[in-house]
């Protein structure tokens, strides 16, 4: 509510309600109320609850006061006979009025050096007797104390959340997994480390009818360990490096950048000179630590296809969280492991 003055800026009223103002805000400022405060510092144990309740009154009647002080500015001058005679019972009463302000305010800034300072809360139980030690300032136990209680809840806090959050982010291939029960356990060689040849050609060729947009190219150049062009439409190309059915390595590069080296073989070791296939590179490392069962191994590299398919629509598809094609001039490279739904690297967490 906009409340219109009965004065001019320029007139006597508006200098005199100026000056009350600045009365008032001198006494808000930090060490307006000297007295009471060290008043205050003295009587620091326990409340006076007389002096309490004398000081609520107090507070009542300022508020009483001031409201009447702004009531009476938004009634103005009342009509006198003559100018000078609204000027001075306008001034008169208004003095009044900033009287009893300034009485109420001297008598709570009294009342709250008797009130005295109450004990900290929040106590511990039994504990919370310390706060009543009447040389806190010397031995402040329970002060810190509290500040101990309160910095050992965040810290369970946000180990609880951390826990949670390694939980969710544990890798397969890691040593956390093993117990103290695997240490004692005699190691035994997994038969499916070493399949026949045909049965590795077979599963492949079955992978590669399930997708027909997916190129897959077979070669063993030392024996026969398996390695896999991948050629994804006219996106990407993949190598993917097997040991027997186990994927162990992958390279991603663009569709028109050379996989071979001058030798004529496969390039396993060049990454990509665009940094959008790079990133892809690393989101498929982290593919292959999660898709891990050594008990299927053709169920894990079929996953693994699966998800690599997904990245068919690399320059077309918009990040799932913020909705934008590019961020930082590269478009979303990270495909969820369940859903294949694309986002950005930074708009995945």
């Amino acid at each position: 509510m906009t409340v219109r003055l009965p004065f001019q800026s320029g007139s006597r009223f508006f200098v005199f309600f100026n000056d009350f103002l600045n009365v008032i805000n001198a006494r808000q400022q930090p060490g307006g109320g000297g007295k009471a405060e060290k008043m205050a510092d003295v009587v620091n144990v326990g409340v006076n609850l007389d002096a309490f309740s004398h000081a609520i009154s107090g507070i009542q009647a300022l508020r009483s006061s001031v409201s009447r002080v702004f009531e009476f500015l938004k009634d103005g001058m009342k009509n006198r006979e003559t100018l000078e005679g609204r000027e001075k019972q306008f001034i008169s009463e208004f003095q009044q009025n900033l009287e009893a302000v300034n009485r109420d305010l001297n008598e709570l800034e009294r009342l709250s050096g008797l009130v005295g300072r109450p004990s900290e809360s929040h106590p511990l139980h039994n504990s919370g007797l310390l706060s009543l030690d009447p040389v806190q300032d010397k031995t402040p136990l329970y002060s810190q104390l509290l500040q101990a209680y309160k910095w050992s809840n965040k810290l369970q806090y946000h180990a609880s959340l951390a826990s949670s959050l390694l939980n969710q982010q544990s890798l397969k291939r890691s040593a956390n997994q093993m117990g103290a029960s695997a240490k004692r356990r005699p190691k035994v060689q997994p038969s499916t480390l070493v399949l026949p040849p045909q049965y590795v050609d077979d599963v492949i060729s079955r992978i590669g009818r399930l997708f027909p947009d997916m190129t897959i190219e077979l070669f063993r150049p030392n024996g026969t360990s398996a390695v896999l062009l991948v050629t994804l439409g006219k996106v990407l190309k993949a190598i993917v490096v097997m040991r027997s059915l186990f994927i162990d390595r992958t390279i991603v590069r663009g569709f028109n950048e050379n996989v071979y080296n001058e030798e004529g073989k496969l390039d396993i070791w060049t990454k990509s000179q665009y940094q959008v296939f790079q990133k892809v590179t690393d989101h498929a490392t982290t593919a292959l630590l999660h898709y891990q069962l050594p008990q299927m191994p053709d169920v894990v590299v079929r996953s693994f296809m699966t998800w690599l398919r997904s990245y068919i629509k690399l320059f077309q598809s918009s990040c799932q969280r913020c909705g934008r094609f590019l961020q930082d001039g590269l478009p979303p490279t990270w495909r969820d492991f369940r859903t294949l739904e694309a986002f950005h690297d930074t708009c995945r967490m």
